[in-house]
């Protein structure tokens, strides 16, 4: 399956926002869209500053849809299939793609601090590092249910990554809807985030429902 290996900065200055890609750089003064001056905050590439035409409406949708795709580190077909989830829910649709999104088991592993970034932590669900209610679960888009266990696997917690992690952890702060537990290195799921729990740049999901309903 092909995926974007190249330098993750430059996707936070294509869509000109944070995406929080690269973990502790992205809260730092090195991150590009710090450095910048606003007036240079143009997308990468040649034609970067040439740029300045007023996008149309689609042009507006596919960057919304683009930039929630691509901070969650979610493949367009992968995508697709957890709107189309959202869509046989009930209630709101926009709403209920980002509490699938955020109830991914590679997100939550980030939002429990046990990964600098989503991509870090995709990695270390696919090596096996983790259970959900005990049993060891290797797939990054596993979907995690309210009541749900999150923990390291107990032969994982001997890795110095993982003892780095117990000492570190713990100054990071966990959503309300997540609780942690940094003895045993594991966490709960509360419950399903409500929009206001979700930490999260200025997204407007509304226009990704429009990108897919045209």
């Amino acid at each position: 399956m092909a995926r974007y290996t190249g330098p993750v900065c430059r996707i936070c200055r294509r869509e000109g926002m944070k995406l929080f890609l690269k973990g502790e750089r992205c809260f730092g003064p090195k991150c590009p869209i710090v450095q910048r001056q606003p007036a240079k905050n143009f997308p990468p590439g040649q034609h970067g500053q040439k740029r300045t035409r007023r996008p149309s409406e689609y042009g507006l949708q596919l960057r919304e849809k683009q930039k929630i795709r691509r901070m969650y580190g979610i493949m367009e077909r992968q995508f697709r299939r957890h709107f189309e989830e959202a869509e046989r829910r009930g209630g709101v649709t926009g709403e209920n793609l980002l509490q699938i999104l955020e109830m991914r088991l590679d997100n939550v592993v980030y939002r429990l601090g046990f990964a600098d970034s989503r991509n870090q932590a995709r990695q270390l669900v696919r090596h096996g590092h983790f259970t959900v209610n005990g049993r060891k679960t290797n797939i990054p888009s596993f979907i995690v249910k309210p009541g749900d266990v999150v923990a390291v696997r107990p032969q994982s917690r001997e890795r110095e990554y993982f003892k780095i992690v117990a000492e570190t952890a713990g100054s990071k702060q966990v959503p309300e809807w997540i609780s942690r537990d940094m003895e045993s290195l594991s966490g709960r799921i509360i419950n399903a985030p409500t929009p206001d729990q979700i930490e999260r740049p200025p997204f407007n999901e509304q226009l990704v429902v429009e990108f897919y309903s045209r």
